[in-house]
């Protein structure tokens, strides 16, 4: 997918929390999290990747939306 820079200004922090949520299931601490601070990230499942396509387009879309709306 394409990183649409000029679509920053229109992401709202809604959005970004609504992406983390998606994805926290996959971000599993060590044992050790407290005093290392580093954790790992499991692999994603095909269907999880279609998932995150998915939610990508359907949030580009939506900022394209309020890009449009905002006059830029």
């Amino acid at each position: 997918m394409k990183l649409r820079l000029d679509l920053l200004e229109h992401l709202t922090t809604e959005d970004v929390i609504r992406e983390a949520q998606a994805t926290v299931h996959r971000f599993k601490p060590e044992p050790l999290f407290s005093k290392t601070g580093t954790g790992s990230l499991s692999s994603a499942s095909t269907l999880e990747r279609a998932n995150e396509v998915k939610r990508s387009t359907e949030l580009a879309r939506k900022l394209e939306k309020r890009a449009k709306k905002a006059g830029s």
